[in-house]
């Protein structure tokens, strides 16, 4: 997997081959940090494998295989698709569709859903995410809420901490205990510099990676 990955990425692609090198060479650096934690790291690259591919993400494992992709095909999409590696749809995420004009909610359907099911509510979503609204200049490191289903007038699942324009947040349950964390991707070697483009989403167990990569996905749309 890992040689068919550099082969489709340099065809379809139009990036630095140095940093498509790098980023499959130091895969394995994400793999799992200490027993005691039990974390599991995938480096998360954010280039879609498609060429007519506006924008998306790439998810490669400590083994070297794509894990998960989501390939945007418009630059303003409000609807993304979460595929396992093989192309399978996992989420639907889109944003919330209301009669005001602007809404900060997000909705995260299972498997994949099409607009027109959306729109006629014979969908649920599983999760409903509300970015939140720094007013009049209020220090926050809250960026985000995550609640099951749409009623969010309880208590939210996860809390999302940090920033993601600088690739560093925290995903936080009731408990506030860490069960994922985004951060920037360093070269073990040296002398590399990925940027914000490549970065690592590291999880705990007690959150699936296919939740955890979802809201990546919500954080992007949320901040880019």
């Amino acid at each position: 997997m890992l040689h068919f990955l550099k082969s489709l990425s340099r065809t379809v692609h139009q990036c630095p081959e140095e940093l498509e090198k790098e980023i499959l060479k130091n895969h394995d650096n994400s793999n799992y940090d200490t027993e005691e934690d039990c974390t599991i790291s995938l480096t998360v690259w954010r280039k879609s494998l498609i060429f007519s591919c506006i924008n998306g993400f790439t998810v490669i494992g400590s083994d070297g295989s794509l894990v998960y992709r989501v390939d945007n095909y418009s630059r303003c999409s409000d609807q993304v698709v979460l595929m396992d590696g093989s192309g399978n749809p996992i989420f639907t995420i889109c944003r919330r569709r209301k009669l005001r004009l602007v809404d900060w909610s997000w909705l995260v359907y299972d498997g994949e859903v099409s607009k027109s099911r959306i729109n006629s509510s014979s969908s649920k979503p599983i999760f409903y995410v509300r970015k939140n609204m720094k007013i009049l200049g209020k220090s926050s490191k809250v960026l985000a809420y995550v609640y099951d289903g749409v009623l969010y007038d309880k208590k939210c699942a996860y809390t999302i901490e940090g920033s993601y324009t600088h690739r560093m947040c925290k995903i936080l349950d009731e408990s506030r205990s860490v069960l994922a964390e985004i951060k920037r991707k360093q070269d073990a070697a040296g002398g590399v510099s990925f940027g914000l483009e490549v970065f690592v989403l590291s999880f705990r167990p007690g959150l699936d990676s296919g939740v955890a990569m979802a809201i990546v996905s919500l954080l992007d749309q949320m901040f880019s």
